[in-house]
Formats: structure tokens, sequence, C-alpha cells
């Protein structure tokens, strides 16, 4: 099924980071001016502008970017690194490769491949990973190719894990935990070597463990969220991408809660993947930055 991705045929995105200093925007906008290039959009941070640190966002425009992109790199990396800042240029036009990996409840999953059908995510999705089979026909549906990959029961997961690092090697640039209901190794982690995004209810810690929503409901919520983040060695505990929350009340049952819940994981989720695949989360340490 065509997937239309919108038009940003020669047009970089430019991502610098470093010690704050006079000078970067101009030294950026002058490398930008002399490689022939035209800014389309410039966003910045300082966390203190004596002695913090900077992040820039700068996108342009290149005729014949792809041609040009060796030349500009070359002079990123005498100009940049002359002033210790560290930065990573992408061509806009060319779609990041996304791998969803889920188990069974499938509301985040069908979120991401309806908006990638409508062209509102900048991906392409070479494959769904899941350790179950529901999900595999509307998978299909959409084009795209599916893979069972069980998950045994008991601790080692060594083996299944060795199966979607074989599928992934080579072929995604992040992958996206759609309510991916297993816990990844550091083993896998080490070896998976591009980013993974997870998407889990806000309730954590409060609410740890099976039947989140019908424990919230016995303490009496007020409020319910989601939070999406890139996955570490410590669960749940990597840099937040995203959150957002609704409110309930006491009349909404567990039933409603988790209705309500997954509508806003859907949408922080999909923020989050939108968001990373246009290059706006800068990742600082544990924390991350988004333009």
């Amino acid at each position: 099924m065509a997937v239309h991705i919108k038009d940003q045929k020669d047009q970089a995105c430019l991502i610098v980071h470093g010690p704050d200093q006079p000078g970067i925007v101009s030294a950026v906008a002058a490398l930008v001016t002399r490689n022939q290039g035209n800014i389309v959009s410039l966003d910045q941070y300082s966390s203190d502008p004596t002695g913090g640190d900077f992040f820039q966002r700068v996108v342009f425009n290149r005729p014949d970017l792809a041609l040009a992109l060796p030349e500009i790199e070359a002079d990123l990396g005498k100009t940049l690194t002359r002033l210790g800042l560290t930065w990573t240029i992408t061509d806009r036009s060319v779609p990041k490769r996304m791998a969803i990996l889920v188990s069974t409840s499938d509301h985040c999953l069908l979120e991401l491949l309806w908006r990638h059908r409508r062209g509102e995510l900048q991906v392409t999705i070479p494959m769904v990973i899941s350790n179950h089979t529901n999900t595999a026909e509307d998978v299909r549906s959409f084009g795209v190719p599916f893979f069972h990959v069980p998950s045994p029961p008991g601790p080692d997961k060594s083996h299944s894990e060795e199966q979607i690092l074989k599928l992934l090697a080579g072929n995604v640039d992040f992958v996206v935990l759609a309510r991916y209901m297993q816990i990844l190794s550091p083993d896998f982690l080490d070896t998976v070597e591009v980013p993974l995004i997870n998407i889990h209810h806000s309730f954590l810690p409060a609410f740890i463990g099976a039947a989140p929503y019908r424990k919230a409901k016995q303490r009496g919520v007020k409020l319910i969220g989601a939070t999406s983040h890139y996955v570490t060695k410590e669960l749940d505990e990597g840099p937040i991408i995203e959150q957002d929350v609704a409110r309930v009340t006491h009349v909404h049952t567990a039933t409603d809660l988790q209705a309500r819940g997954a509508y806003v994981e859907r949408a922080v989720l999909s923020r989050a993947v939108e968001w990373h695949a246009e290059d706006r989360v800068v990742r600082h340490g544990n924390q991350t930055i988004v333009f």
C-alpha cells in the first residue's frame, strides 16, 4: 500500500549540541550559507548561557542535497569540532525505518499503522514482530510484514531475543514497543544498536504489576495518563519523550479507565514516534530536549 511521505526533497536537519559559548548561532548560519543552503527553521535551547549546554535544531534547504552532503559534513567536522560541539545531519527525504514489537494489545499498534498509512508519520515500517499471532491479519492488511517470534515461559528469553535481533539487524533505524509485554535483557539492548521507544501507563511506580487500572480505581485516582520514553537497562527509567493525562471521576469503572488510558497511550506514543522520526528529540543524560 502506498505511503504518502511529505515532500522534503533537498532538506537537511542538523542537530548541534555542546558547551554554550558566544558565536555558535552565527557559525552555524555562516556554514549553511557558504554551502548554498537556506535556513527553513531554527530552534535552540541553552541550559545556562554561562557554562551551560547548548542545543540547536536547524532545518535548511540545499539544492542537490544528496550530492552536497559529503562536502557539508566535512565542513561541519572542521567548523563545529573546533568549537567542541557534536552534531548529526540527516537527509529529510529519507524516512527512518521503524520496526514495531507488540504482544496482544493492539490499540497502539493500529494507531501507528493507521497514521503511517495516512502519511502522518515520516517512516517506513519494514516489519511488525509479535510474541502472539492475534494481530497478524490486521498488520498484513496494512501491507506490512508480520513475524511471529514466540516468547517461552520462564526467565530465559535468549532464543527469542536472538531471533528478533536477526530480523532487525541492518533493517531498521529505531524500534517501537507498542505494548510489547516482555522485558528485554541488557544483552539485547547492548546488541540492537538502535533506539527503542516504549509506552506505559503513568501509574508507575504507584501501580506496578498486573491490572493497574483496577488498582487505580480502588485508589480513587482523578487523573490517568501515559508516558513514552526511550528504553534503557533500568526498567521504565529511560529519558521521557512525551506524557499526557486525562481526568476521571468516581463514576468511571476500571473498564472506563482502561479505555481512556488506551486513548491517551495511543496519542502519546504517536507523538513520541513522530518527534523522533523528525529528529526533534535530543537525548541529554536521562532527559530529553524536544524541539
